[in-house]
């Protein structure tokens, strides 16, 4: 009597544990169910869904979680959808301007080096007269340049 109790329990047991969905079968009916969701994906391991992929925003990514929760066979939900970072567009950096008396000292010293050559700024503007050899204009107007006038105004003669 003792055994045949035993083995009916085992067997009713056995039967509980057969019913219960598995695993491949409970993700393919989510699968099903979020189909209309690309980018989302779950797997299924003990009952446990995990989903992963990336989600609009908060609400969609509870939806989600919510539509999985509620698959039978589903006995807890790990959420690790991400939410993208608004697409934020970096500050432009911000254009220095020289006042003219600064960038008037800076030019002169630069313009100094080159025989021939004069400058004059005005309104942050530099005016660049007078002759130069055609091999040094190049090096002349880079020098120039890099002390952020508005603008160069190039009446040099070449020689």
């Amino acid at each position: 009597m003792k055994i045949q109790s035993i083995l009916l329990g085992m067997g009713f047991a056995f039967s509980l544990f057969a019913c219960t969905p598995k695993d491949a079968d409970i993700e393919k009916q989510i699968n099903e169910k979020l189909s209309d969701t690309p980018g989302i994906h779950v797997t299924v391991h003990e009952g446990v869904a995990t989903i992963v992929g990336t989600c609009d925003d908060e609400a969609f990514k509870k939806n989600i979680e919510k539509s999985v929760k509620s698959v039978q066979g589903v006995k807890t939900v790990v959420n690790n959808c991400q939410i993208p970072e608004p697409n934020v567009e970096p500050a432009a950096a911000a254009v220095i301007i020289n006042s003219d008396a600064d960038l008037d000292a800076s030019v002169a010293k630069v313009v100094k080096a080159y025989d021939g050559v004069s400058a004059t700024v005005v309104g942050g503007v530099v005016t660049l007269s007078g002759e130069i050899k055609r091999d040094q204009l190049q090096s002349l107007i880079q020098r120039v340049q890099e002390l952020k006038p508005k603008k160069v105004d190039n009446k040099l003669t070449i020689k």
